[in-house]
């Protein structure tokens, strides 16, 4: 059984002639390219989640956007949604490339977005305690 959150990853490339039974249940054609968000660079910002509801969430550990169905939405929507993007972080991409992706993405070190890590920088000065 594929999980439900790499769904997104294993569907297969359209093949004119045969059926592969990951087609979108609701009666279109898969897309010649698949959607990809590079989490590594994603801010968390929400804003394709907002846009193309059915295709992006935002993973509820690192508060990073996630394609979840290449089928969610229409291109022109998800079009939108990556126009919408501050950092340019969604691509379209071969459906053959999505299990690649997703191991390098797999092998990066990904922090939670928002919360302090050793890798930040701390404060050096003290805060300014006096009300002068």
């Amino acid at each position: 059984m594929v999980d439900p959150s790499a769904a997104a990853y294993v569907a297969a490339s359209y093949v004119q002639d045969k059926r592969t039974g990951k087609e979108p249940v609701l009666g279109g054609e898969l897309r010649e390219k698949a959607v990809w968000v590079d989490e590594a660079v994603c801010i968390g910002c929400r804003y394709c989640a907002h846009v193309a509801t059915n295709t992006f969430c935002i993973e509820p550990n690192l508060g990073r956007s996630r394609a979840i169905r290449q089928d969610g939405d229409s291109t022109e929507r998800i079009q939108e949604a990556i126009e919408t993007c501050p950092v340019d972080c969604i691509h379209w991409v071969a459906f053959d490339d999505l299990p690649a992706l997703k191991r390098q993405l797999d092998a990066q070190e990904l922090l939670p977005l928002g919360l302090p890590s050793p890798a930040r920088l701390r404060r050096q000065l003290p805060r300014n305690t006096s009300h002068d």
